[in-house]
């Protein structure tokens, strides 16, 4: 313990002694931390708005006017037990006839030939949303099987609109597909490029206590007493340039979520702030451990000389 204290005052006087060189490592850091915290923040946003997108997407089974309603629920209770669906919304044919007159409300031609009619031209349908995108083809081919209940529904299914809709669902998964493996190039490649600087600027800090390290080797200190504060140091840097970030982030989020959250459909701030905890912990763990590898490697090199 008495070793490990003086480790960490070391460290910490090793800190204070280097001044603006350490405080230069900090803003650096804070740089790296900041690459990691936005990317943190475009992650949320591309998440949110694929889930939009995914939402939006659903599978529709229409009925013929009339069916027996017991059957189209037995149906929707067979299609709510797949693995692959999320959601089933049955409106019924009374349903759908009042929506439909509340879209056309300003068509009086339309709701004349209706009231003319005086019966309910339309059917009962299911909105089916699947878990994911790729998933609305196994929906349908479940349609298309020789299952007992789904031949038995047969005669009282008018479309499913899949079919019709495969081109485009096809396409929209696609597209999620390929945003998802950009996201995690691009998130690869800041963090290395991020990492690199780092190191490359922790290196720099410890060239200045060269000497003092080949001194201390000659006097017998042992690679841990050399290594440690060093390492002790480093994660000071990351505490230091953890506060930093999260400190910038604040007013950053603020501004973004007053003036963007229409275009990006979700307020940056409020799930800045409402994940703030979450954050602090990747962020502080990523700055620490970053900062104590970093002059761990740079102190490695002068002590094989």
């Amino acid at each position: 313990m008495t070793g490990f204290h003086r480790i960490i005052k070391s460290g910490l006087l090793s800190f204070r002694r280097n001044g603006l060189v350490s405080w230069a490592a900090v803003l650096i850091m804070t740089v790296t931390l900041s690459v990691i915290t936005a990317i943190l923040l475009l992650q949320a946003v591309l998440g949110f708005s694929l889930e939009q997108i995914k939402n939006k997407v659903d599978v529709t089974i229409y009925f013929t006017p009339g069916a027996p309603e017991e059957k189209i629920l037995l149906l929707k209770e067979s299609i709510s037990k797949l693995p692959e669906v999320a959601e089933v919304d049955y409106t019924s044919a009374q349903e759908a006839i009042t929506l439909f007159r509340e879209r056309h409300s300003d068509d009086y031609p339309t709701i004349q030939a209706l009231d003319e009619i005086n019966e309910n031209p339309l059917g009962a349908y299911l909105n089916i949303r699947a878990k994911e995108i790729s998933q609305y083809e196994s929906i349908a081919n479940f349609m298309k099987s020789d299952n007992v209940l789904v031949l038995g529904s047969a005669n009282i299914i008018d479309k499913i609109n899949f079919y019709e809709n495969k081109s485009v669902i096809e396409r929209l998964n696609n597209i999620i597909k390929g945003a998802k493996q950009l996201g995690f190039v691009l998130t690869l490649l800041l963090v290395i490029i991020s990492i690199a600087v780092t190191l490359n600027t922790i290196r720099l800090t410890i060239f200045i206590s060269r000497e003092e390290i080949s001194i201390m080797r000659l006097v017998g200190a042992s690679r841990v007493r050399v290594q440690g504060p060093f390492m002790v140091e480093g994660a000071i840097y990351g505490l230091a340039a953890t506060v930093l970030t999260i400190l910038l982030f604040l007013p950053a989020t603020a501004w973004v979520g007053r003036n963007l959250t229409s275009f990006l459909g979700m307020n940056l701030y409020q799930y800045y702030t409402s994940n703030l905890l979450q954050i602090f912990i990747i962020i502080l763990l990523s700055g620490i451990v970053l900062g104590s590898v970093s002059s761990l490697l740079a102190v490695r090199r002068y002590l094989e000389k």
